[in-house]
């Protein structure tokens, strides 16, 4: 059987089967996103409640545990990590990979219900939402102004900007950092109070009442009817000093008697700057699976026309954005990928030496890389560093097969049999081994098919992508190829070799002899070559024990993270002073293009803690790579007295906050949850004694149930901790 005969007889029809394969695969290759990493779908849920006034031990106590305690029943649970701060708790859930996000969400909202009875009365429900724990914001902007009072450039910033942003194809939410939402602030006199026999719950029921906005009724005529409303809504301080709380001796006792009413914020706690500025920052997240850089490009173009519409005074400036960074590495990787096309196609005419037989098994490398495009646009896949880095693999799997045969039939060719009959006998004759050939190079990567987990559904992907190449080059070589031989090669003798052919002959029969001389030799010293090759064997094996290992290699995209930290006690004002001091030697460095200060940032953090965003000067322009301008930041930082700074590198993937990095882990294990948190209170209450070392985080495991303290490996030895001291 002859699979190659029917392609070799019907020039025309595999002419159209292949320019098929050439104009579905361009229109897929425009249609492909385009990211930086394959989406990994991670089922996880974010829980927050918030208790106005709460300390960080009430809201943990009386929040957070009941939660927790009510989370863990939940079928499927593997992680669940709590964070909780002043009036505010955050509960994050991370289940099996096989479990469907939305009946988890249904079992979560059913779990809150259950807990809501043991919740403190006057709470508001706690809210969730599903979150993609890989996505990070791929735009951030800076509003900035010079005028305006913050409150107002908020209100541009939350009702202008953010709204209209997150109504862009692709984009998922957008986040606010540094919010000043205006409120008015009261501030009672106790001595004041006391006078006049006025207790804080009138002063809190006056201003409930005096400040309402409900409706009254409806005025009904013969021809018309009227809605009535009692529209008494303050606005700012000076309307609410007006208000009447009490009454004493027949006079009204107002609340401006009682205290202080200013125009205020919201969260006095909280404050973002940009480069030294302070600032409001919107960090743009885009929707899972849509293109990175085409979400990108219409946010900028729609930011540029809602700049028009903003008061001159206000400026916005783009902090980061991460599709410049995808950019170029899509075109690193492109020009490798062209590259080594070229790099191919010349072996091949090097070898060959004949333009025709170079051109048949060249034009089966663009014929498979097409192919394999419409393929993944049918599959829901992206170009992105895994997909593009499998097919920069495949060039060198999908030329062979179109090798075999062009030079099994050149060979029949050259014995003096017809072109047509060469064709026919020489396709027959390696038919066979070219499908095994294929298949045997599709089962090299069904191990990585079936790795489970995260890196399972990360390297998908690229074992996908690599294995369709191969399968779309092996029909390719039993189609296109011995058609174009049977009708473009020449029968044997009628082909005139030039001077090139000549001179490469004869380098290339130099080559073939000191190769057959080279063979001879060790042919006649076996077993030294034996010895020899199993020195390589014990030294391969010792070099892959002691090599350093890791999950994705560092990336330089041109971004750092860092965190401050201070003596827990500090108050705002002292950490707003500490934090000024480390973003000035940040804004002195010269890898340093921009950055984001922020304190506090809305209740994700201690008043104690800080945070940076650090943008890097392009590659080119910055004398040190990101990793070595972290550490070099760090070290400077660490000149602020008083304060804890680390800067880092961070890694390409992050699922839940937790470092892909390595980290050193204990693991408490009991039969009873409530001795677990015991025990890990106990253990972290330990470990932070520290000095230095505060990133210690604890995560429950319901399926054992056990508690895993994982302490950041680089951390603590960059600190010159010795870790191995806590066990005992």
């Amino acid at each position: 059987m002859n699979i190659s005969e029917i392609f070799i007889k019907r020039p025309v029809m595999t002419t159209l089967v292949m320019s098929g394969i050439l104009i579905f695969g361009l229109i897929a290759y425009r249609l492909l996103p385009v990211s930086d990493l394959p989406p990994v779908d991670y089922p996880t849920i974010s829980v927050s409640a918030s208790l106005s006034g709460a300390s960080a031990e009430t809201m943990a106590s009386s929040v957070a545990t009941p939660l927790e305690k009510q989370f863990s029943t939940i079928a499927g649970l593997e992680t669940m990590t709590s964070s909780s701060s002043s009036g505010n708790t955050s509960i994050t859930l991370q289940f099996a990979l096989d479990k469907k996000i939305d009946a988890t969400a249904q079992d979560v909202q059913a779990a809150i219900s259950k807990t809501q009875r043991q919740l403190p009365r006057d709470m508001l429900p706690p809210s969730y939402q599903k979150v993609d724990p890989s996505s990070s914001p791929i735009l951030y902007y800076a509003l900035r102004t010079t005028t305006l009072p913050l409150p107002d450039l908020d209100e541009y910033a939350q009702t202008v900007l953010a709204q209209r942003l997150s109504m862009v194809d692709g984009v998922a939410q957008v986040q606010v950092y540094g919010s000043q939402k205006y409120a008015v602030r009261i501030q009672l006199d106790p001595q004041a109070l006391a006078v006049r026999n006025i207790g804080i719950d009138q002063v809190a029921n006056a201003i409930t009442t005096g400040n309402v906005n409900l409706p009254t009724g409806t005025l009904w005529g013969t021809d018309k009817a009227y809605s009535v409303e009692s529209d008494g809504q303050l606005t700012n301080a000076a309307d609410f000093g007006q208000l009447v709380v009490t009454y004493r001796n027949g006079i009204p006792v107002r609340l401006k008697d009682l205290g202080r009413v200013i125009d205020s914020v919201q969260d006095t706690k909280t404050a973002s700057w940009f480069n030294g500025q302070r600032a409001i920052v919107l960090a743009i997240q885009r929707q899972p699976g849509t293109n990175t850089v085409a979400v990108a490009d219409r946010v900028n173009a729609t930011m540029k026309r809602l700049e028009a519409e903003l008061p001159a005074s206000v400026s916005i400036a783009t902090l980061y954005d991460r599709s410049v960074t995808i950019r170029d590495s899509v075109l690193d990787v492109k020009f490798t990928l062209l590259l080594t096309l070229c790099l191919v196609v010349l072996v091949i005419f090097l070898f060959l030496r004949n333009i025709r037989a170079t051109i048949i098994p060249s034009l089966s490398l663009p014929l498979s890389l097409m192919g394999t495009f419409a393929i993944m646009y049918l599959l829901g896949y992206s170009l992105d560093n895994m997909s593009l880095m499998a097919l920069t693999l495949s060039v060198g799997f999908v030329v062979d097969d179109a090798i075999v045969v062009l030079e099994n039939i050149v060979r029949h060719i050259e014995k003096g049999e017809p072109v047509m009959a060469a064709a026919f006998r020489g396709s027959r004759e390696i038919g066979f081994t070219v499908i095994s050939m294929t298949l045997s190079l599709v089962a090299v990567f069904i191990p990585v098919l079936l790795l489970g987990g995260l890196i399972g559904r990360l390297f998908k992907e690229f074992a996908v992508t690599i294995t369709i190449s191969i399968l779309v080059s092996g029909f390719v070589s039993l189609t296109l190829t011995p058609m174009l031989c049977g009708r473009f090669l020449k029968p044997h003798g009628d082909e005139k070799h030039g001077r090139f052919y000549q001179k490469t002959e004869r380098v290339y029969q130099r080559g073939l002899d000191g190769y057959e001389r080279s063979l001879r030799w060790v042919m006649d010293r076996r077993p030294m070559a034996l010895v020899f090759t199993l020195l390589i064997l014990v030294g391969t094996v010792l070099l892959a024990a002691f090599s350093p290992k890791g999950f994705i290699p560092s990336e330089d995209q041109g971004q750092l993270n860092g965190s401050t930290e201070t003596a827990a006690g500090t108050s705002y004002d002292a950490m707003v002073e500490h934090q000024k001091a480390a973003a000035a030697i940040v804004q002195a460095d010269p890898n340093v293009d921009g950055f984001m200060s922020s304190v506090g940032a809305g209740g994700r953090g201690t008043i104690n803690q800080g945070r940076l965003f650090i943008h890097l000067k392009p590659r080119g322009e910055r004398p040190l790579s990101a990793d070595d301008a972290a550490r070099a930041l760090t070290r400077k930082l660490a000149a602020v007295p008083g304060l804890r700074t680390f800067i880092t590198n961070p890694p390409p993937i992050s699922v839940g906050g937790r470092s892909s990095k390595s980290q050193y882990q204990y693991t408490l294990q009991s039969s009873s949850i409530d001795v677990l948190y015991q025990g890990a209170a106990a253990l972290e209450q330990k470990l932070h004694a520290l000095p230095g070392l505060s990133d210690v985080t604890s995560d429950l495991q319901v399926n054992n149930p056990q508690i895993t303290v994982a302490i950041d490996r680089e951390r603590s030895s960059a600190l010159g901790i010795d870790v191995n001291t806590i066990e005992s």
